[in-house]
């Protein structure tokens, strides 16, 4: 079938025939058509049927502000009436350009010392990863060209980016990753402990297997390790106790930059202004996007320290110039939009309404520990991931072929809720102006989405298993 079979005309039709949508079955989207939102205000989207969804991920972990904000809108006009585009390159610059990376430097979960803007998480990942490459070449250390990401870590779609993925999904038959990508654990505890294992005890495993990959690899040929603070596109899962600063003492042991991916956690997510702050990491590069804006308008920055500046310096020097940019860095009208986004988070208090709310979004998901299909539940602020499995007590996880997780999904879309669905686990991310009865209503939706799934698994289903 194909858009023919839609309306003639209809948006449905006029998407299908014109239109790649990402992260999608092309050959199912042929006949299924797209699902068109018409509009959004706070926790809530509108089809262009008139009904009415709450997205528990803010659309792709983004809309922090939710769906339509309309200072966000007037500071875009009226940057746009003063000074709609100017670009970067060769010492031109813009005030909001200015104000924002003052700012961001300010509120940087450490000492950083220089901003770059992009427009998408995935150009500033590839930029940290770029600058990775650029500092060990500075301090004379050529060699150090691997870059190592973790199993099922989501750093972007970009050609680099994703190669520091740990997704094999987003890499088959793009001739990805690069051959200088390595991988290591997923610090996912609930899947990975052993029995009887303690969250610290896991930590320091995998930072021994992380030092074990990077001698195995050799020392002088790895530059970088990229994580995030918590892992988003793998299922909003978060670090055990003491991850990051076991994997510091390894990467400084060894002299490897830590690029910290915020592009998810930054920006109050998870109770911290930034993720690394929440759970102790030290990065020499921040990334950050996604609610930089709120959404409204794309737009990314990297944040460099000291050292890797100094060497950014050394190298301009050497070469004549930082051979670097994109047309639209540091756009004015973008750079005014995320500008007026961290003045309402600030007015807003941001970190302190996650942290005031968190004990009822947390505990409102945990309840459903008593549920039959759910084995956990865990999260930061307004940042959380439900595991269904089979089996509580073994943690043993159902049969693909199942799909509880999509199944989950469907139910939850049938009564108004947008649910994110990795695998068998459910993520969390709503936006962060949720209220109480937002949360309830969450529970309530996702309560009926769990309800539904489990009457339709037979016995036969729910002991059925891997292993």
């Amino acid at each position: 079938m194909t858009a023919l079979a839609f309306r003639p005309n209809s948006p449905h039709a006029r998407d299908v025939a014109s239109m790649v949508h990402p992260q999608t079955n092309l050959r199912l989207h042929e006949t299924t058509g797209p699902a068109i939102m018409s509009r959004g205000a706070g926790v809530h989207v509108v089809d262009d049927e008139g009904r009415r969804f709450f997205d528990s991920t803010a659309g792709l972990w983004c809309a922090s502000l939710g769906f339509n904000v309309e200072r966000l809108a007037n500071a875009a006009y009226e940057q746009m009436r003063t000074l709609g585009y100017y670009h970067t390159y060769r010492h031109s610059s813009n005030s909001s350009s200015i104000d924002l990376a003052e700012r961001l430097l300010a509120i940087a979960p450490v000492p950083m010392a220089r901003v770059l803007f992009q427009c998408s998480g995935s150009e500033a990942n590839d930029v940290a990863i770029k600058l990775a490459w650029y500092y060990q070449n500075a301090v004379g250390r050529p060699e150090k060209t691997k870059v190592i990401g973790r199993r099922m870590g989501y750093h972007g779609s970009t050609i680099a980016a994703v190669s520091a993925s740990g997704k094999a999904d987003m890499q088959a038959d793009f001739n990805l990753p690069l051959p200088m990508f390595r991988h290591t654990d997923t610090p996912h505890y609930y899947r990975g402990h052993e029995d009887g294992e303690s969250e610290e005890a896991y930590s320091e495993r995998l930072a021994a297997n992380l030092e074990r990959l990077i001698e195995e690899e050799g020392p002088e040929t790895v530059g970088a390790f990229i994580a995030e603070p918590a892992m988003g596109a793998a299922g909003a899962i978060s670090p055990p106790r003491g991850y990051f600063e076991r994997i510091q003492e390894v990467l400084d042991r060894h002299e490897v930059l830590f690029i910290a991916d915020e592009v998810i956690c930054g920006f109050g997510r998870t109770g911290n202004m930034w993720g690394s702050e929440t759970y102790g990491a030290r990065p020499d590069i921040v990334t950050c996007a996604k609610a930089l804006s709120g959404a409204h308008l794309p737009i990314s920055a990297v944040l460099v320290n000291a050292k890797v500046y100094e060497a950014m310096l050394d190298e301009s020097d050497k070469q004549g110039a930082f051979a670097h940019g994109f047309t639209h860095s540091g756009h004015p009208v973008t750079t005014a939009v995320a500008l007026e986004t961290l003045k309402i988070y600030e007015e807003m208090d941001v970190v302190g309404r996650v942290r005031a709310l968190a004990p009822v979004f947390q505990g409102r998901l945990r309840a459903f520990l008593d549920h039959p299909l759910v084995g956990d539940v865990r999260g930061d602020g307004l940042f959380a991931g439900i595991e269904l499995v089979a089996d509580k007590a073994t943690r043993r996880p159902f049969d693909p072929a199942l799909g509880v997780g999509a199944r989950v999904g469907r139910h939850a879309r049938a009564n108004g809720l947008i649910q994110r669905v990795v695998g068998d686990r459910l993520a969390f991310a709503p936006p962060l102006v949720i209220t109480e009865a937002h949360v309830e209503e969450l529970g309530a939706k996702l309560g009926a989405a769990l309800d539904a799934t489990l009457d339709e698994l037979s016995e036969q289903d729910l002991r059925a298993g891997q292993g």
